[in-house]
């Protein structure tokens, strides 16, 4: 008798623990990015939302806004290139420690809609295709200096820089498909998809450079264990099938 007692007592301590658990309330936190993060973040947080009824809100915000929101003392992470990280640290805006590298972004190439196809498959390739346009586009911020290193080293950058056009204040997609440029190169998560346009697909795997990228906890934040918790569930190469969902891609190992 006083065994069965003992038995249903933890039963009931049991019970009443895992009723604890799950009733325990979800929290909600907001991730501060850039565009050339948003894609993979917003596929993980929807990933991570699901798994642990956590809410997680993704601010996108542009140009000087996110250093303002980063410096605002608000928000949870920060999802940025990795190398930013070092001076957000420094200035006391991220939490020391907490930075992980999630993801890497390559660049892509676009055309408008029903425009010739060139190939791009190989860097002989690539580099016929550059050779061959009328005009090309792409930025000089994020991924966007990776072009001129590039077309350097496949020692076409003098023959082709006349008709390169360095593309601010809208997508490169936007350019192509308004038919201003050609050819478009900008990161594969940026650059598509996008009305007007076709991917022809990324550079060729050995022409491709890589940006790093990664995500902080924020020192403002209200809910630091979940913030953590959000970061170790973008890094995990469990979830990488939700990195490239949003056409981005693992760090390598």
């Amino acid at each position: 008798m006083r065994l069965l007692w003992k038995l249903m007592t933890l039963g009931l301590l049991a019970v009443l623990g895992i009723w604890t658990q799950n009733s325990a309330p979800a929290a909600e936190i907001t991730v501060y990015l850039n565009q050339a993060t948003e894609s993979g973040v917003r596929e993980l947080a929807a990933g991570f939302e699901k798994a642990t009824g956590h809410k997680v809100d993704v601010s996108f915000q542009g140009g000087p806004n996110l250093n303002q929101k980063i410096n605002s003392g608000t928000g949870d992470v920060a999802s940025l290139g990795l190398a930013q990280f070092d001076e957000l640290v420094k200035g006391g805006k991220v939490v020391a420690g907490s930075v992980i590298e999630y993801a890497r972004v390559g660049n892509g190439v676009a055309v408008k809609t029903g425009a010739p196809k060139p190939d791009i498959s190989t860097p002989e390739a690539f580099k016929r295709a550059m050779l061959n346009a009328k005009s090309i586009g792409h930025t000089n911020a994020g991924t966007g200096p990776f072009n001129t290193r590039l077309f350097q080293k496949l020692g076409i950058y003098d023959d082709i820089k006349s008709k390169i056009t360095i593309i601010e204040g809208r997508l490169v997609a936007a350019a192509v498909a308004a038919g201003d440029i050609e050819i478009g190169i900008q990161q594969t998560n940026v650059i598509q998809p996008h009305p007007g346009t076709e991917y022809l697909g990324p550079l060729p795997a050995e022409l491709m450079e890589y940006g790093k990228v990664g995500a902080g906890v924020l020192t403002g934040s209200k809910q630091p264990e979940v913030a953590a918790a959000f970061i170790k569930f973008m890094a995990d190469p469990a979830n990488a099938a939700l990195l490239r969902k949003g056409a981005m891609e693992p760090p390598a190992r």
